[in-house]
């Protein structure tokens, strides 16, 4: 029987989108099957740059350019930057299911679950930049999110804490206002996209909450105390708002939470 690390580590080196999605799928229907073990020999290695495809060319976040959502180009543009972070959603959960051992089998069930999700709406997004005469590699991208997966790959209660609470928390805040955008644009066709993206991101980051308090309770912190001081550790003076607060109420945060993320916007 394979292990699920291996298969999970597989994933994360494909370069290809088609075939990342390819064994993404495979993989979570073995596990589904209970085909995959959760017994490996070797250790995680250490992180290093996940597979993917020579372009998008990656840039800092501030040297992104910025287009008109009125310019064909523009309208693409924004779609390519979802795209993006969709794509790199899938990696940042099977590293999680790759690097972190000795949890519960539902932790792996559900990130399994989550990187499942993810290549569903990498694919819906590809399909929609494709309608539009464009490909995820047009534009240039950041690497932001698999940044802080590096900066969090010695301690799992830091990975669940910045990278589903923080990174991943700010797309249940900037949805609603990119749908708004799209409207006025008469894009409806993303629309649809973006309103299951939401649902399901409420949801992959309510499991981010779950196994971060999880690992708090582990080691007798307390979870709400804990969150401000890696807040103010890793992210202090990068926070930005509003924040989606019902949004982020569903996904596992305390008013406390997000009272005090409030007092920390910049």
């Amino acid at each position: 029987m394979n292990d699920l690390f291996s298969v999970g580590y597989q994933c994360i080196a494909e370069t290809s989108p088609t075939d990342k999605l390819r064994l993404t799928r495979l993989a979570a229907a073995q596990w589904r099957s209970n085909e995959l073990s959760l017994s490996s020999k070797n250790e995680p290695l250490p992180i290093t740059e996940p597979g993917r495809p020579a372009a998008p060319r990656l840039v800092p976040p501030q040297d992104v350019p910025r287009r008109s959502l009125g310019s064909k180009d523009g309208h693409a543009a924004l779609l390519h930057a979802i795209v993006h972070i969709e794509f790199n959603a899938i990696n940042l959960a099977w590293d999680a299911v790759y690097r972190f051992r000795e949890m519960p089998a539902a932790f792996y069930s559900h990130w399994v679950k989550v990187a499942d999700e993810e290549a569903y709406h990498f694919q819906l997004l590809r399909q929609r930049l494709w309608d539009l005469g464009y490909d995820y590699g047009d534009f240039p991208a950041h690497d932001g999110l698999w940044d802080m997966a590096r900066r969090t790959a010695h301690d799992i209660l830091e990975r669940m804490a910045l990278v589903p609470r923080v990174l991943e928390a700010r797309g249940l805040d900037a949805t609603p206002r990119i749908i708004e955008r799209l409207r006025a644009i008469n894009d409806t066709e993303t629309i649809a996209i973006l309103d299951i993206i939401l649902r399901d991101e409420i949801g992959h980051v309510e499991i981010g909450s779950r196994w971060y308090k999880y690992c708090c309770e582990q080691r007798g912190l307390d979870p709400e105390h804990t969150f401000q001081a890696l807040i103010n550790r890793y992210i202090k003076g990068q926070l930005r708002g509003p924040f989606h607060l019902e949004a982020r109420r569903k996904a596992g945060f305390s008013d406390k939470e997000l009272q005090a993320l409030q007092s920390m916007v910049s």
